[in-house]
């Protein structure tokens, strides 16, 4: 489940640009914008990577099938560094003790934080409303404490991904953005 929210705000920043550049051929020719440390031009740019991949992560995540480690490869694309070792080392463990995934994972907001250097910070408000992993009895091991909705800040990198970024780390924050 994506966010409406970050669909309008991108439309919104589309739509000034669109109305700026038909104004800017009325007038003097603005200087060309000087792309900051991370490559992006602009924050609206940069928002719209982060979130195209964020995107893309969690929809690979979705395919996931822990009896099938030829479905992790596309996890794997979407990450790396220490986000890399970690999905490889808690998919394999999972695939081993033969644990299932049930449902999907989404989430219902996304900000960006932090675009003029590396690495890019997004906060992601997760929703694993209707997620459980299951052990090979069928049973639980999800915390009975896990909140359905986390708070998660994520950091991207420069990648060689269909967006030019990668998560490189993901960790769980305090914020109201789940509020």
């Amino acid at each position: 489940m994506t966010s409406r929210r970050p669909f309008r705000a991108t439309s919104i920043v589309i739509a000034t640009m669109l109305a700026v550049g038909a104004l800017a051929g009325c007038g003097p020719t603005d200087p060309t914008p000087t792309p900051t440390p991370t490559g992006f031009a602009s924050e609206a740019e940069a928002f719209a990577a982060a979130e195209a991949t964020y995107r893309a992560y969690v929809d690979a995540l979705n395919q996931v099938d822990l009896s099938d480690p030829s479905t992790f490869e596309e996890v794997y694309r979407w990450t790396t560094g220490d986000a890399n070792a970690e999905a490889r080392e808690s998919f394999s463990q999972m695939h081993a003790d033969g644990w299932m995934v049930a449902g999907q994972t989404g989430y219902d907001s996304l900000r960006l934080v932090g675009f003029a250097s590396t690495p890019i910070r997004v906060e992601v408000c997760l929703d694993v409303t209707d997620v459980d992993v299951l052990d090979e009895g069928g049973q639980s091991v999800v915390p009975s404490t896990r909140l359905d909705r986390q708070a998660v800040s994520v950091d991207l990198t420069h990648a060689d991904t269909a967006t030019g970024l990668a998560i490189s780390a993901s960790n769980a924050i305090e914020s109201e953005l789940c509020d």
